[in-house]
């Protein structure tokens, strides 16, 4: 009867461990990050896709050394995390990137989460080095497009959009590429009605098999 009570009791203390580490996870988990020296709050933990959701074709993104990598069939990956409750104005907003050859991605904001094609609300900066499509890395695309890439493939570059107000700027390794203001009540054809500054969340492309790009170091520093 001893032995049972004893075996009881450690098998009681083994369950209230793991119920505690359980809720200390959990716990953990929905901590918001906190800022850096500089203001900026990552967005990606280097291993998991905690706060993060894909539409279309999840198996389009995997992680790897640290990296989120893309490659697959058409699909984004929309931050939906706790920072700025993923609905975010003003900010300075950065990733590390790496495209190879031939790979067309892509940087979204001011978007938000659908479960499939194209995002439709917000701007695109342009992720591509070297794809058929010649709107370049730091285009805003199909507003203000680079012809000429600042990134070469398989080297790794900081790509970093600053939305300020009416302002937008789009650099890349600290180089200005972009300096875009819209206009007031600014018009866009039907195929582009939502490329316009509004709020949202931020989401990376997975645009065609062919391609493969690689995301990391993804920070926010939310301004004024």
């Amino acid at each position: 009867m001893r032995s049972l009570i004893k075996l009881c009791g450690a098998a009681a203390l083994t369950l209230l461990c793991a119920t505690a580490a359980i809720q200390q996870s959990a716990s953990a988990q929905g901590q918001t990050p906190k800022p850096d020296k500089d203001g900026f709050i990552s967005l990606f933990d280097g291993k998991t896709f905690d706060g993060w959701r894909a539409s279309d074709k999840p198996g389009t993104f995997s992680i790897e050394n640290g990296a989120i990598v893309v490659n697959g069939p058409r699909s984004h990956l929309y931050y939906v995390g706790p920072v700025g409750n993923h609905n975010f104005k003003n900010f300075e907003w950065k990733a590390d990137v790496m495209t190879t050859q031939g790979s067309n991605s892509g940087m979204y904001f001011h978007t938000e989460w659908q479960e499939t094609g194209w995002p439709a609300k917000g701007y695109e900066v342009q992720v591509n080095s070297t794809h058929t499509d010649w709107k370049r890395t730091s285009s805003l695309y199909n507003i203000v497009d680079v012809k000429d890439s600042p990134s070469k493939d398989d080297e790794w570059f900081t790509q970093t959009v600053i939305v300020q107000g009416k302002n937008i700027t789009i650099k890349v390794n600290g180089k200005v590429m972009v300096e875009y203001t819209e206009p007031d009540n600014v018009e866009r054809p039907a195929d582009m009605a939502g490329r316009k500054l509004s709020s949202g969340t931020f989401a990376l492309q997975g645009h065609d098999p062919k391609s493969k790009v690689y995301f990391k170091n993804i920070m926010v520093k939310p301004l004024p």
